[in-house]
């Protein structure tokens, strides 16, 4: 670089200080240069260290003086002194700074000193030419003649950019909407366990898979729109394996020949700052708007927990399908989900509809006494509502029960991270429903569960759990429901899970699991059921 000291006539100082002035550190620049405000673009690898962060914008300055880390005794502050305030083309940081000992690239000082000339142009056009010594626009044509290499390049570069930009604008599937996807691949199948309720435990390996796209529109930054194609080919096990409610996977949605339907189409949208508004057209779910109060677990089946049980408070899923949800933020320690879902609104027929059908209406409170715990407080009312019509599990007599009543469930759970590597959680729920039949009468429903996860378990991103409890059990019943044939179960099944969520790359996890169940369906006449798995998820 020193061979260009001796076009700068100004003096050996300014000289100095030209080749440590780099792109952005010039006021008055062209298209040519105004998008390239990033010098790791132009440096060498060895050098690129030494650059400044792009989101360290540069603030014009008036006066040397204003440059905290440039000092009168500094060899050239008389060289920056005249570029600053005879020719107003010198910048500084955010944080009054110069910074005059980094390292510049040779298309850095090129920008650098197009920037200039364009100032210099500017002065003699507002007639100020009188500021600029003859002297100085010699050496500063010379300078251009030498650089007009690298200048020729640097505009090369910034109308490839541009041109890569238009096209990418031009071929972009939406301004406004989002395409991302899910795709769960799992082998699965029964391990033990011979007979359930006297019907013989399939124990056939299967292959499953269940392939998500959504669709995530925002018309306004704040809101979204989102549009879900699903396609799956695995019915649940408690309808083809282990004739049970209980253990049923999560990733299982149905088969449906792998056929693609709408799964889930809701609008969000913000009412005032710290209200949330949740309109669910199809599939809506209470973890739309509600906090489930289980970290890590809770997940949508290609993520956390292997289960439905395992992923949350079964008393959850006695809300679904079409309505409104709405979340009040009152503080960053409290807040309010209230919401209803109807389960076939968009049948006119008797007993169907909005209003006239199943449905599920929540109430729920959220407590974060402290960064590490959470608490909610759960209210639940819905009328022929089931846990395994939903996903949720528990016994044929528990969901028999639900079926045809009215039912009122109340919910606690609770999360407690006391460092970043581990949670423990858990739940209890209780079902008091009413059956509506010929012989009415009373029931309860209890379950609960014990959670662990270990976050970053082996390595960032990965996640080991362990899900111990009861799936929902009729534990109790009234008279009249007795002499009509109606029981509570008769002993007590334990679910027992565990599984290690392994991130092979950021788009692609590996979970190996297994469900273990004691006595399935709460009868100790049943053999205890262990279900394996092995699901692969990709994400993009």
């Amino acid at each position: 670089m020193q061979k260009f000291c001796k076009y700068l006539l100004f003096s050996p100082a300014v000289c100095g200080v030209m080749l440590f002035v780099n792109t952005a550190a010039f006021a008055g620049e062209t298209s040519s240069t105004s998008e390239i405000n990033q010098p790791q673009v132009l440096a060498n690898p060895d050098t690129r260290a030494t650059n400044i962060a792009p989101d360290q914008t540069m603030a014009q300055v008036t006066s040397v003086s204003q440059f905290s880390d440039v000092q009168p005794t500094d060899w050239a502050f008389q060289a920056l002194q005249s570029l600053v305030e005879r020719y107003g083309c010198i910048a500084g940081y955010p944080n009054s700074t110069y910074r005059g000992n980094r390292a510049l690239t040779r298309y850095e000082f090129a920008a650098g000193l197009n920037a200039c000339l364009n100032r210099v142009n500017e002065l003699i056009a507002t007639a100020t030419g009188d500021l600029v010594k003859k002297e100085d626009l010699a050496t500063l044509q010379k300078l251009r003649e030498d650089f007009s290499a690298e200048l020729a390049t640097l505009r090369g570069r910034v109308d490839s950019v541009e041109t890569h930009t238009a096209e990418l604008e031009a071929h972009q599937f939406s301004t406004t909407t989002k395409l991302n996807g899910e795709v769960v691949m799992a082998i699965a199948g029964v391990i033990s366990g011979n007979t359930v309720n006297g019907q013989k435990v399939n124990q056939n390996v299967v292959l499953a898979d269940r392939v998500r796209l959504n669709l995530d529109t925002s018309f306004t930054g704040q809101d979204l729109l989102r549009t879900r194609l699903q396609a799956t080919n695995l019915d649940p096990f408690s309808q083809t394996a282990t004739f049970t409610p209980e253990g049923d996977f999560r990733f299982a949605g149905g088969n449906n020949s792998n056929a693609v339907v709408i799964d889930a189409l809701l609008y969000q949208f913000p009412l005032g700052k710290k209200t949330n508004v949740t309109l669910e057209a199809n599939a809506g779910a209470i973890d739309d708007f509600t906090n489930t109060v289980n970290p890590y677990l809770d997940g949508d089946g290609g993520t956390g927990a292997l289960s439905n049980f395992g992923t949350r408070n079964p008393i959850y899923y006695l809300a679904n399908g079409t309505g409104i949800g709405i979340k009040q933020q009152f503080s960053d320690h409290l807040e309010l989900s209230l919401g209803y879902l109807a389960n076939d609104a968009a049948s006119p027929q008797p007993g169907s509809g909005l209003f006239n059908g199943a449905y599920g209406a929540i109430a729920q409170l959220t407590v974060k006494p402290s960064n590490q715990i959470t608490l909610g407080l759960t209210y639940l009312n819905a009328y022929k509502n089931t846990f395994f019509a939903n996903g949720s599990g528990g016994s044929n007599n528990a969901n028999n029960i639900l079926q045809n009543a009215s039912s009122n469930s109340y919910g606690i759970e609770a999360s407690f991270q006391p460092s970043s590597k581990f949670v423990i959680g858990g739940w209890a729920g209780l079902t008091s429903a009413r059956v509506l039949s010929v012989t009415p009468g009373d029931a309860d429903i209890w379950n609960y569960a014990v959670t662990l996860a270990f976050p970053d378990f082996g390595k960032k991103g990965n996640v080991a759990g362990i899900i111990v409890g009861m799936e929902p059990k009729v534990t109790s019943v009234s008279n009249s429901l007795s002499n009509a044939g109606i029981n509570k179960d008769p002993d007590t099944s334990y679910h027992i899970e565990g599984f290690y969520q392994y991130n092979l790359s950021d788009n692609i996890s590996i979970t190996p699991g297994v469900i273990w169940l004691t006595s399935p369906d709460h009868n100790n006449q049943n053999d205890d059921i262990v279900i394996g798995t092995v699901r692969t998820t990709f994400t993009f």
